[in-house]
């Protein structure tokens, strides 16, 4: 994990790496209780007999799940200290080139593509890829907006 201790060292970092995250191994649970959560119980997500007919020979994680595990995976991959806190404030541009399949372990890195001050803190898109392990093509790209407070 790459360790920040203010705003102005992560200014420093623009165009860098952050850090990247530990491996998650994407499992049917993990599947089925965000398909609880969101109420999208598509076939190719939640009835592993059907999806081994399907496209992909086994069930796939949603592109929002892949999405949503962003926070947890970016959290271990870099911190910023000397800030009064952090918001996440959206995103610009998200894609998922390719599917994340059940048993599937997936990693996030982090690179800081911009930062601009505002009075009381700071703005930082951080362009976040999440790799699937043993793949060449990632899961998910993603340009996150964090806001942090002085």
């Amino acid at each position: 994990m790459r360790i920040f201790e203010s705003l102005s060292d992560l200014k420093a970092a623009v165009g860098e790496e952050l850090g990247t995250s530990e491996w998650l191994e994407i499992d049917q649970a993990r599947i089925d209780q965000f398909a609880e959560a969101t109420g999208d119980h598509q076939w190719i997500h939640t009835d592993p007999e059907k999806a081994a007919a399907g496209p992909f020979g086994t069930t796939i994680a949603h592109g929002y799940l892949t999405l949503s595990l962003l926070p947890m995976l970016t959290w271990q991959s870099y911190e910023v200290r000397g800030v009064a806190g952090a918001l996440n404030y959206g995103l610009d541009k998200v894609r998922f080139p390719s599917p994340v399949t059940v048993g599937s372990k997936v990693q996030s890195t982090s690179v800081l593509t911009s930062f601009d001050e505002f009075e009381g803190g700071a703005q930082a898109v951080v362009t976040c890829t999440i790799a699937i392990e043993g793949q060449d093509k990632p899961a998910c790209v993603a340009a996150t907006i964090v806001r942090f407070f002085a």
